[in-house]
């Protein structure tokens, strides 16, 4: 269960819409979430990772060198 606040617009804008297409509002903060939960968490791992490298306890490789490594290599 998941009890949000929203500003008086765009509580407005979402029951416009949930009304217009027959759907929940409910429904449409789901999809807004689930639509972005994706991209959150890839950003917090990104973010995560450039500390450790920047800190030097992680190593990057070069497309040539995973490449190479895998046998990929021309």
């Amino acid at each position: 269960m998941l009890a949000i606040r929203l500003p008086a617009e765009v509580e407005s804008r979402l029951e416009a819409l949930a009304q217009a297409t027959g759907r929940t509002k409910t429904f449409y903060a789901r999809e807004a979430i689930l639509e972005h939960l994706d991209d959150l968490e890839d950003l917090y791992l990104s973010e995560q990772r450039l500390i450790e490298v920047r800190a030097g306890r992680s190593k990057t490789y070069s497309l040539e060198e995973v490449e190479h490594k895998l046998g990929l290599a021309d």
